[in-house]
């Protein structure tokens, strides 16, 4: 099967792995990154221009295109190559909206039925004002749009809750409290759901939803939870400790009404609905839905996986989820740490030499995701890999339970040098 995979991040390096587990799989990639071309053929092309996704795809006789990153799949690419007649696994532009708008994504859970925070959606700082009064401290603040994992505030801090909402409409914080923000800007301000979070992959056709194994990941920038939000420090998998039936309990209540109320606007979904969850005092809560696989939970939910993750998704994209056999996965478990670049979750500095990837995945029971890198000359024949983003590398390891995957994964960990990183180094410490 040939398959052409968009995206340049870890999530993609992830899913580029896992495809290529597959033998039968001729793998093709773009944009990519140092870590996806030693899987595949990188091509040069705009992964938002989704007539310039068909083309190519037609070009090069692609059986199977799979949308990594959000942003094409909110800007309708999956739209295009399906009227192309290709199959592709990811939501339409229209669906995609469950990950585009918070506000949208409320709305259809209320519809069906779907258990989650209480929520108001607000276009003034006056309705902000009301909004984090009603639902009090700690306060939950969500841009309404895309913003790659960090829109979201969670703080006691009220003046803190009330600038990113400011923030998130377009205003100053001493603006007019009528004064409507930016047009089409709307920011979601939540109740606060207590209790572990919990990230749970959905694999959709429309009308069928296969649920991957959980996992659950560290949002915080730094060790015991502190600092700012981030896109994801790292990620374990399995929850030794979830509920028996957590993941079918999330099919029943959660994934098939939200897939029988897209079906009902017209809109069906096919591809990755992520959803992030609670498990509150009062039971499971949606938090947010993603439409494409999470980063960096796909690095130990994919290297668990032992079935053909080529043949799911392409059942998926014709679908054929009802007649796919179950899922088979490894007994073990996975835990990936991320590396971060000097300023990360902020003012980010990039172009920083990187050593010790070699030696990291030459380390016993690890392999090394690129997430933020890139080659330079450095003169002569010398090329350097350098970070090229915020979030730099992911390290996993394997092995036969949390703890043992853990210490494999912070062993690999320790041969990679980037001046002025950091990592968390309490990942998966306390299960």
């Amino acid at each position: 099967m040939k398959i052409l995979l968009l995206g340049s991040g870890g999530r993609e390096h992830a899913i580029a792995r896992a495809l290529r587990n597959d033998e039968s799989t001729v793998l093709l990639a773009a944009p990519g990154n140092p870590g996806i071309g030693e899987l595949a053929q990188l091509l040069e092309l705009d992964i938002l221009d989704g007539e310039a996704v068909a083309a190519a795809a037609r070009e090069h006789g692609v059986d199977l295109v799979v949308v990594g990153p959000e942003a094409p799949l909110v800007a309708g690419v999956a739209d295009a190559v399906r009227a192309a007649g290709i199959p592709v696994f990811g939501p339409s532009g229209a669906a995609a909206q469950l990950e585009g708008s918070k506000a949208f994504a409320k709305e259809v859970m209320e519809a069906a039925g779907v258990p989650t925070a209480q929520a108001r959606v607000c276009t003034t700082l006056a309705q902000v004002d009301t909004a984090l009064e009603e639902f009090g401290a700690p306060h939950v603040v969500k841009d309404d749009g895309l913003a790659a994992g960090k829109g979201v505030v969670v703080t006691e801090d009220r003046a803190a809750a009330r600038a990113h909402a400011a923030a998130c409409l377009g205003l100053a914080e001493d603006a007019d409290l009528d004064a409507e923000g930016t047009p089409g800007k709307r920011v979601v301000i939540e109740d606060f759901l207590d209790g572990p979070e919990v990230s749970l992959f959905c694999i959709c056709d429309g009308e069928t939803a296969i649920p991957l194994a959980p996992a659950q990941d560290f949002k915080r920038a730094y060790d015991g939870g502190q600092g700012p939000n981030t896109g994801g420090m790292g990620a374990y998998s399995p929850l030794p400790w979830a509920p028996a039936g957590l993941s079918q309990e999330v099919v029943d209540t959660v994934a098939l009404p939200v897939l029988r109320e897209m079906a009902r606007r017209g809109t069906p979904f096919s591809g990755l609905l992520y959803c992030g969850l609670a498990l509150t005092s009062k039971g499971l809560r949606v938090v947010e839905f993603n439409v494409r696989f999470g980063d960096p939970e796909t690095q130990v939910v994919l290297a668990r996986l032992r079935s053909s993750l080529p043949q799911l998704l392409v059942a998926a994209a014709r679908g054929e989820l009802a007649a796919h056999p179950p899922l088979e996965w490894s007994e073990g478990a996975a835990v990936t740490v991320v590396l971060a670049a000097p300023g990360y979750p902020g003012t980010v500095t990039t172009g920083g030499e990187i050593t010790g990837i070699d030696a990291a995945n030459a380390s016993a029971g690890a392999h090394v995701i690129h997430a933020g890198t890139k080659r330079v000359e450095a003169g002569g024949d010398v090329v350097q890999l350098v970070a090229n983003g915020g979030r730099v590398l992911c390290v996993v390891g394997e092995g036969d339970d949390v703890p043992a995957a853990r210490t494999a994964a912070y062993a690999a960990l320790s041969h990679l040098a980037l001046e002025g990183s950091h990592h968390r180094s309490d990942i998966a410490a306390q299960i």
